[in-house]
């Protein structure tokens, strides 16, 4: 785990809410507050799409739909004349992507021993912080996967120029 402060807040906001750098995240769960919280649930509902449209969103059957499904209804909950007072946006990496970590990172474990890889992201009204997170579905002691995806995290930031300090 480790804790990334952003140093430009409103530059992360612009990556986060108008450009598509955080757009092949999935959404695991959302909340903000503005005159009042609203709460977002990230998990996909395929039901809700006719069997054309289910078979175009082959990325979210996982279970959680992709950020920028959600993105442009998170950007109107933000839009006006106050800084929100607070926000919570929890990402987690598409299976693909984690299986990609692992194989690029010579990893002996296997994609369906992982959970989840998350990137937490909490804005507290003044200061910005991500912190990255990794679920395993069983007990292991080894952290080469943990230190992989702080790692992947690192280069996602510097890749989209966004300044952070590691605390």
């Amino acid at each position: 785990m480790r804790s990334f402060q952003i140093l430009d807040t409103l530059g992360f906001m612009k990556k986060l809410l108008t450009d598509d750098a955080f757009d092949t995240f999935l959404l695991s769960e959302a909340s903000i507050t503005t005159f009042a919280t609203f709460q977002i649930d990230g998990r996909f509902h395929p039901d809700y799409f006719n069997t054309a449209e289910q078979e175009q969103l082959s990325a979210e059957k996982c279970g959680f739909t992709l950020w920028k499904r959600v993105r442009p209804f998170f950007f109107e909950l933000t839009r006006g004349k106050h800084t929100p007072l607070k926000f919570r946006v929890v990402f987690r990496l598409a299976p693909y992507n984690v299986e990609k970590l692992i194989s690029q990172s010579g990893l002996s474990i296997q994609a369906d021993q992982v959970d989840g890889l998350f990137l937490n992201i909490n804005f507290d009204g003044k200061a910005l912080c991500c912190v990255s997170g990794v679920s395993m579905k069983l007990f292991a002691l080894d952290k080469t996967l943990d230190h992989a995806w702080d790692d992947m995290l690192e280069k996602f930031f510097r890749h989209e120029q966004i300044p952070f300090l590691i605390e």
